[in-house]
């Protein structure tokens, strides 16, 4: 699946997007997966509450599943203006 990463997330991780495998059931399973690989995935999901999901393109929980899944975004809470 793809994975992408946008605003302090793709600062933070240092790319904009990957192309990954997982055995992850859930986008939860799936963060805990990242933040193993290396520190600059642990600091940039440390505080997933700072963070929102979007699977193919559609807001999702932590919770949500991952199976069928082709594309997973990674970014901060959007605010008008």
């Amino acid at each position: 699946m793809d994975v992408l990463y946008f605003a302090w997330v793709r600062e933070r991780i240092g790319l904009p997007k990957e192309r990954i495998d997982t055995d992850a059931a859930t986008v939860a399973e799936l963060v805990e997966e990242l933040k193993a690989r290396e520190e600059r995935y642990a600091v940039a999901f440390a505080d997933m509450s700072a963070i929102r999901v979007a699977l193919d393109q559609e807001l999702s929980p932590l919770d949500a599943p991952l199976k069928g899944v082709r594309e997973v975004a990674f970014f901060p809470p959007m605010t008008g203006g």
